[in-house]
């Protein structure tokens, strides 16, 4: 028995070790055809560099407050463990300084780094579309106008055996694609511009597409079909859909709207909440006019009838503001609405655009599940601070004010009112809520 259990040991040593020989042979040979040799490095180029790494949101996860830019330390909870995001200034000791353009293009497309497969909470399966071109710029900012940080990396709070590397590349190998170049036959310049960058350096399937079974998101592209951006949760928020749709969707919004909520944060239909704020403060806001007319043109583009659970297109309906204007509060969770609510969303469901939002045909409010909805009345929020709307306004938290049926019956009577016709929220609802945010 005891030889036995020596020589499935030494099997299983043998079988990473190969496997391990695999990935490195595999990427070595991927490197090879990679840039060889940076170009000339500009000024321009490093402007468009710079540029560039916003788009891509490289600050949101490489920055910490209180500590350089770009040098990394954020903790991301995942499934298996908590991991600490690297270095990513031109320190030669704890950053990428030493990274050749090859090695970059590797991390940033493939998902190699450091002769191992990279953790997908970078999104390389979204980056691996990115033009050579840009990969050269980014490149050349990061290793010519970032500062160097002497930070080292935090160790991830992973336990053995999961740690191990090996099963990523497997990973890697069955459900991320390989680099590609970014193809769309059309002869709209403005929809193939949008999609670049919602596909790619955007990454905005890794919040807004449903992912599978081993956390692959499910659709990369609109090539991959409805399930891009149709909506998903993360981080315990409905990130709702983004295609052209139902009541749940953006569909009611035009091109101007979308183009607006993303370099503001807000628009006539709603204000960015929880981790959008932050996609708003450190990249979308910093768009230019024609990249975000061309991103919202990109989602209209996306036609889906049967998205999420609505039924049909928004269409306000005045009922519920009629009755409340008239003294009738007998509707579940009115009064709770009128006592906690009307005075910054209005009776009429309408907010205070840019201050605060409508919440009559406001997707967030019609999606299912009502997890969002729950969270912001238990939790609160705050508005987006830009370099156009510097002002930040705040919701406050009513977790310690309402009860779990309250809460309960309030929600419920936003998502029926207006229009919304959204289901009903149980107490039972916002008592797993209220548990998971403690």
């Amino acid at each position: 028995m005891n030889k036995r259990t020596l020589f499935i040991g030494a099997g299983s040593v043998l079988v990473i070790g190969l496997l391990t020989l695999i990935s490195a042979t595999r990427w070595s040979d991927s490197r090879a055809g990679a840039h060889p040799q940076a170009p000339t490095v500009s000024a321009d180029m490093i402007a468009r560099g710079a540029y560039l790494a916003r788009l891509g949101d490289c600050a949101a996860c490489h920055s910490v407050q209180g500590q350089a830019p770009y040098s990394g330390g954020l903790r991301m909870q995942t499934p298996i463990g908590a991991i600490y995001t690297s270095n990513i200034t031109p320190d030669r000791q704890h950053g990428i300084g030493n990274y050749t353009l090859a090695d970059f293009d590797r991390a940033l497309r493939y998902g190699v780094a450091n002769g191992h497969t990279l953790y997908p909470a970078m999104p390389y399966s979204a980056y691996s579309s990115t033009t050579p071109e840009d990969v050269a710029a980014l490149y050349a900012y990061f290793m010519h106008e970032v500062q160097p940080a002497a930070v080292a990396k935090r160790d991830n709070e992973i336990p053995f055996p999961l740690s191990m590397r090996w099963p990523l590349t497997i990973w890697r190998w069955a459900v991320a694609p390989a680099p590609r170049a970014f193809q769309m036959q059309t002869g709209d310049a403005m929809l193939r511009r949008g999609a670049y960058i919602v596909e790619g350096l955007g990454h905005c399937g890794d919040c807004h597409t449903p992912r599978g079974p081993t956390l692959q998101v499910r659709a990369l592209s609109a090539a991959d079909g409805p399930a891009y951006l149709s909506g998903a949760i993360i981080d315990g928020w409905n990130a709702p859909s983004l295609r052209n749709g139902d009541r749940t969707t953006i569909g009611a919004w035009s091109e101007a709207d979308i183009a607006q909520f993303l370099r503001t944060g807000s628009n006539r239909h709603g204000i960015a909440f929880a981790s959008m704020n932050e996609v708003v403060t450190d990249s979308t806001q910093f768009l230019s006019g024609d990249d975000a007319t061309a991103v919202a043109h990109f989602l209209k583009s996306l036609t889906d009838a049967g998205a999420g659970t609505g039924k049909g297109r928004y269409v306000y309906d005045p009922a519920t503001s009629l009755a409340l204007r008239n003294g009738d509060a007998g509707a579940r969770g009115a009064q709770l609405y009128l006592d906690n609510c009307a005075a910054c969303h209005r009776p009429d469901g309408k907010g205070y655009q840019g201050v605060f939002p409508a919440l009559a045909g406001n997707p967030v409010v019609a999606a299912a599940p009502s997890d969002s909805v729950i969270r912001i009345v238990l939790e609160g929020m705050k508005t987006a601070r830009t370099d156009s709307t510097p002002a930040q306004f705040s919701m406050p938290s009513f977790a310690q004010r309402l009860s779990d049926q309250d809460v309960a019956d309030v929600a419920t009577f936003i998502r029926a009112s207006w229009g919304n016709q959204a289901a009903a929220v149980s107490a039972s609802d916002v008592k797993q809520q209220r548990a998971g945010s403690h």
